[in-house]
């Protein structure tokens, strides 16, 4: 009751088509891969800072946080845009 059959997949896509016209489908696909693409590096930078993380950083040395630059794609330059860190209000 639960899988969908080829003939099933097929009436889906027809209505799909039908409701968003076959020219904005290619747009569509192009802006989720897109942001696809962003949502990998930001857990990608993610990752990166958590294990670059000092364990016990210096509670006395107070610096600004660096800004970073965040691409959409690798080579991207069109889509980059500064960021800057959130930083950590909580207090030991």
């Amino acid at each position: 009751m639960g899988r969908l059959g080829p003939t099933e997949i097929i009436l889906i896509l027809v209505v799909i088509i039908l409701l968003f016209g076959a020219k904005k489908l290619p747009d569509m696909a192009r802006s989720l891969g897109k942001s696809a693409r962003i949502l990998k590096s930001e857990a990608k930078a993610m990752k990166e800072d958590k294990s670059s993380a000092p364990a016990d950083p210096p509670a006395t040395d107070e610096q600004p946080p660096a800004q970073r630059t965040i691409q959409a794609a690798p080579g991207d330059v069109t889509s980059s845009r500064p960021v800057t860190e959130p930083t950590d209000t909580t207090k030991r």
